[in-house]
């Protein structure tokens, strides 16, 4: 059985957790290292089955904890030569990663780790480099797709062979260019390296998605610009206009900013 919980998702914070019943693994490390421990006290998951620490990209809100963590639980971390390179370079990061701890992760190739078959995939972003995550463990693929400029081959792939799939949707673009934010900040976001919204993520979801896919989790939603339940009805509706009924087809959630979503606990692919 696998096990997946989000421990925050947007602006505030990133970390998320899957684990099999002999491993696991943290994604990127954007929330405080007490208020890490502190969950997976209150959800049963004991911090030193955590294996190791997989990186994203080098923004703060990704890494700011990382190196705290690593020192801590003595967890290496995986991550591209220039993110490893970001993280070293951010001011955010007060706790830097050891150079004993660092791995590095080369794009397009996959290696096994511990349980996980890890792949990681170029995805667009204004980071010093991003990527996703394929992560294949008992048979079961499970993505995870944030801070994503626009869609490319590669993440149309991995959506494809998604069958658990966490997405960006993080913008509604109205609700961004009549919000507060002054215009070259809109323009970022707007950007082919800026990020994904809400009806962009439905599109690529309809174009891409096979019928393996059984659960998608919303990610990273903006809290000037978006909110949980357009976001979900936004996609919902591009689900439906092509035939795939959320609940029945596939399961649609949307993760909490700032809160846990709890443990789901995932049997298996189908």
């Amino acid at each position: 059985m696998l096990k997946f919980i989000s421990f925050g998702s947007g602006s505030s914070g990133n970390c998320y957790y899957l684990g099999t019943a002999t491993d696991g693994l943290i994604i990127d490390i954007g929330i405080g290292i007490r208020t890490l421990k502190k969950y997976c006290r209150e959800y049963g998951i004991q911090l030193n089955s955590v294996k190791r620490i997989l990186i994203t990209h080098d923004h703060a809100d990704h890494i700011k904890s990382v190196g705290a963590l690593s020192h801590d639980c003595n967890l290496p971390v995986y991550a591209t030569h220039k993110v490893h390179q970001g993280i070293d370079q951010n001011y955010c990061v007060t706790k830097k990663v050891s150079q004993d701890h660092k791995h590095e992760l080369v794009i397009g190739e996959q290696v096994q780790l511990g349980d996980f078959k890890v792949r990681p995939f170029a995805v667009p972003h204004d980071a010093s480099e991003n990527v996703g995550y394929e992560l294949e463990v008992e048979g079961i693929v499970f993505v995870v797709l944030t801070d994503v400029g626009s869609i490319t081959d590669d993440i149309k792939q991995a959506i494809n062979r998604a069958n658990y799939l966490v997405i960006e949707a993080n913008h509604d673009v109205e609700m961004l260019k009549n919000g507060p934010y002054p215009a070259y900040l809109q323009q970022r976001i707007l950007s082919g390296s800026g990020h994904l919204s809400n009806v962009s993520c439905g599109e690529a979801l309809v174009e891409n998605m096979s019928e393996g896919l059984k659960h998608v989790w919303l990610c990273h939603l903006s809290e000037e610009n978006n909110h949980p339940e357009l976001a979900r009805k936004t996609v919902e509706t591009i689900l439906r206009s092509h035939g795939v009924i959320p609940g029945k087809d596939v399961e649609l959630e949307v993760l909490k900013r700032k809160t846990p979503t709890g443990v789901y606990e995932i049997k298996d692919k189908h």
